[in-house]
């Protein structure tokens, strides 16, 4: 009988695991502009290494890092990967966004089997900028998805006008 109890509760605090999801906050230091967009869903600006090795434990699945090569990804990509999660690189600077990074990142915020998602870049001023356009694709005004960008990192003028760039319809 105690077999079983110990074994229920370990269940029970499974699904209570899952059930909480990923973190509602982290602190500044651990990943700078953390956000819960949703239960299956974080942006962030660079977690710190303690954080990328808990990641799995803190409920990720998949990582879609924004970063360009040349920024040191591939600590992370090593880090993620041996955790047996999903690393996803959509390497993106304020010149070089185009809509087609934003559909590689929707791709992947858009697949049910990929979640929990985090999302980030240094800052997250890029993943604001990605995040504002996913939020055109998915029907939002592109007013409102700006204001959605900036909610999780959208700050730099560069990053802003890539996003007007990237939203502007083509002739």
């Amino acid at each position: 009988m105690k077999k079983f109890a110990s074994l229920a509760l370990l269940v029970a605090a499974s699904f209570a695991t899952l059930a909480a999801g990923i973190p509602e906050t982290l602190k500044p230091e651990e990943a700078p502009n953390y956000h819960r967009v949703s239960p299956q869903l974080a942006t962030a600006g660079q977690p710190s290494a303690d954080i990328l090795k808990k990641a799995k434990e803190l409920g990720f699945a998949t990582v879609v890092n924004l970063k360009m090569p040349q920024e040191g990804i591939e600590g992370d990509r090593k880090i993620l990967e041996s955790l047996g999660i999903r690393f996803v690189s959509v390497p993106i600077t304020p010149g070089s966004f185009t809509f087609t990074d934003a559909k590689a990142v929707a791709a992947v915020l858009d697949d049910p089997k990929a979640g929990p998602v985090l999302l980030y870049c240094h800052s997250s001023n890029r993943v604001g900028g990605v995040w504002a356009v996913y939020q055109v694709m998915k029907g939002r005004t592109p007013e409102d998805a700006l204001a959605e960008g900036k909610k999780v990192g959208l700050k730099s003028p560069q990053m802003i006008e890539a996003v007007q760039r990237v939203l502007k319809p083509n002739p």
